[in-house]
């Protein structure tokens, strides 16, 4: 494995977007899936059934499509229709990042839920997205994140009682920061590879010289 010291952006674009309403069927199909399948916890993200979701849902084209043309006007090209797309659930989401699986990309996401009383929270620059129908993000995987209750300051399970409706449902696609296209719009900058580096041995996110890691309740990083 080749690894590329890079920088972590704290850049979040972001845009409301125009998605249709999966219709209600596919949406109990989806708390079937979570509940049963899943056995889905607060602070759990897991993937839904792709294809079961594009047999029942002939407008998720129109959602895809509408993600595709804000990336298009991000100036990123056409990077969005070269990735693999997958669906995915969570009931809230604990603070972490996905630089070491997700280091060489970048996220777009869109949530395809009602509001149901959830933000997106990025600790590092404070940023809180409202997640409702259509709420679209590119944000960098090594950037801490959680989806955590609208009116907490932090990730709490007790947030998330099993009688509370808050399952919250997504597209979510990986750009590759090989396509400087992608790199570019948040900002990213690849440095050369120091001389130490190769002996890391896997990918992670590195502050002040120590591997870092996301404290699940708050966003805080902390290091080893």
């Amino acid at each position: 494995m080749c690894l590329i010291s890079r920088s972590v952006s704290q850049t979040l674009l972001m845009n409301q977007l125009a998605v249709p309403a999966p219709p209600a069927r596919l949406v109990a199909d989806w708390e079937r899936e979570m509940t049963h399948q899943l056995q889905l916890t607060p602070g759990d993200v897991e993937s839904l059934p792709w294809a079961r979701t594009q047999a029942r849902w002939p407008a998720l084209r129109q959602c895809v499509e509408a993600v595709a043309d804000w990336t298009r006007v991000l100036g990123i090209g056409e990077a969005l229709a070269d990735a693999e797309v997958a669906l995915m659930a969570c009931r809230g989401a604990r603070y972490h990042h996905d630089g070491a699986q997700y280091g060489g990309s970048v996220f777009c996401n869109v949530f395809l839920s009602e509001d149901c009383g959830l933000d997106l929270h990025f600790p590092g620059s404070g940023q809180r997205l409202p997640l409702v129908r259509g709420t679209a993000m590119l944000f960098d995987t090594c950037q801490p994140h959680a989806v955590i209750d609208r009116h907490s300051s932090g990730f709490e399970v007790a947030d998330f009682p099993p009688e509370r409706d808050c399952s919250q449902v997504f597209l979510t696609w990986e750009l590759p920061l090989a396509n400087p296209l992608v790199a570019a719009a948040l900002g990213i900058c690849f440095d050369p590879v120091p001389s130490s580096f190769d002996e890391l041995g896997e990918a992670q996110v590195v502050l002040n010289g120590k591997t870092a890691r996301v404290c699940e309740r708050t966003g805080r990083w902390l290091t080893a």
